[in-house]
């Protein structure tokens, strides 16, 4: 599987982009075409400015609100990978960036890849919203843990 993805990446890819160019400067002509593809890659550099921007003000937000900034931190992931596509020069790559980089698009595909991800790292633990375990009664089982905590004053460590 790694091997055809490799393949996808590295060949086929840059053959539907190059088929793509050829094709819009055919209809458009070249030096259109060629000023299209520049005033995208600078397009994109600004929607990634801007998005990153964003994006690092939620993550921001999130810790000093006192939780863990996942969603931020994927967000942050999806607007590098959209900058970098946008900047790559060919349409196809341009359309993929778009979509990454674009807040709504973007929190579609932050749902998929979190899904997927998610699911594949935990593998048996169970979601929060499965339900609890029952026990030999029907009843819910209890995860209560017995122990005992020692409060040191941090004065008097070394």
């Amino acid at each position: 599987m790694p091997i055809l993805l490799l393949l996808a990446l590295f060949v086929i890819v840059p053959i539907l982009e190059i088929y793509v160019i050829i094709q819009v400067g055919q209809a458009i002509g070249a030096l259109w075409t060629i000023v299209l593809l520049i005033a995208d890659s600078i397009l994109g550099t600004l929607l990634m400015k801007s998005q990153g921007r964003a994006a690092w003000r939620r993550f921001q937000e999130a810790l000093a609100d006192g939780r863990m900034p996942a969603r931020e931190v994927l967000d942050g992931v999806l607007v590098i990978f959209g900058g970098a596509f946008l900047v790559t020069p060919g349409f196809c790559s341009d359309v993929v960036g778009a979509l990454l980089l674009l807040p709504p698009t973007r929190a579609v595909i932050r749902r998929l890849v979190a899904r997927r991800f998610t699911f594949g790292m935990l593998g048996d633990v169970p979601s929060p919203r499965m339900r609890a375990p029952r026990g030999p009664t029907g009843d819910v089982e209890d995860f209560d843990v017995e122990g005992t905590a020692t409060e040191i004053d941090p004065r008097r460590l070394p």
